[in-house]
């Protein structure tokens, strides 16, 4: 007979990275604590036949939600924020056409933000390069375009309130800055929301830090050189 106990959301990641990281700030604005397993991606751990019975895509984030797994950041968020947000839907609404100007937010972030943002630092980590070339350093600041011509129309990146694009889009962003430094007097709005969203009262826990962390590892990797 069941007991109607539930145990909580496992998340397995990486602290370090930014879609974890966008999987972090969403559960906290949501209040949903997680069971944090961590994986060691250079160690391999995420090519073990455990894990890839988990996500047969071998990436991380993974959320496994009493047996309900599902992989990839944005659609973890978006599961968390249907599932957990309660009467305030506000993060992901269930409107339509709200729905779709978020995701649409989501998909940039995915299709623009974090590739060129892996261009950067995942040479560096993984494949013993020296520098960053500048190339990848403007490329990646042409990105920052999209974004301020997303605030014009609010203060966050769909409209007047925070959304899980909000969330997932710093976590890429913040990363970037690090690299590629966001000129404010090109882009003042974006210069603006990174400031509102580093306001967060969960954001230094979930997502500083390991901010901090993948910061520290490149940047002293880039200094043995």
């Amino acid at each position: 007979m069941s007991t109607g106990l539930v145990n909580k959301p496992v998340l397995y990641y990486a602290p370090r990275s930014p879609p974890c990281r966008s999987v972090l700030l969403t559960a906290a604005a949501l209040g949903i604590e997680l069971d944090l397993r961590t994986v060691n991606v250079k160690a391999g751990e995420h090519m073990t036949a455990e894990f890839l019975k988990l996500n047969p895509q071998h990436t991380i984030p993974v959320l496994d939600d009493n047996g309900v797994v599902v992989s990839d950041s944005h659609v973890i968020c978006t599961y968390l924020a249907d599932k957990y947000a309660g009467v305030d839907d506000s993060l992901y609404p269930k409107n339509e056409a709200q729905r779709r100007l978020i995701d649409a937010r989501l998909y940039y972030d995915c299709g623009h933000l974090f590739p060129r943002v892996r261009f950067i630092v995942e040479p560096v980590i993984y494949f013993g390069v020296t520098q960053i070339p500048e190339d990848r350093i403007s490329y990646m600041q042409k990105a920052y375009d999209g974004l301020e011509h997303c605030l014009a129309a609010g203060a966050y990146l769909a409209g007047d309130k925070l959304t899980i694009a909000d969330l997932c889009s710093v976590a890429t962003v913040s990363t970037a800055a690090s690299f590629a430094p966001i000129d404010e007097a090109k882009y003042p709005k974006l210069t603006a929301w990174l400031k509102r969203m580093e306001a967060l009262p969960y954001y230094e826990a979930n997502n500083q830090q390991g901010l901090d962390m993948l910061v520290k590892v490149v940047k002293g990797l880039l200094a043995e050189q």
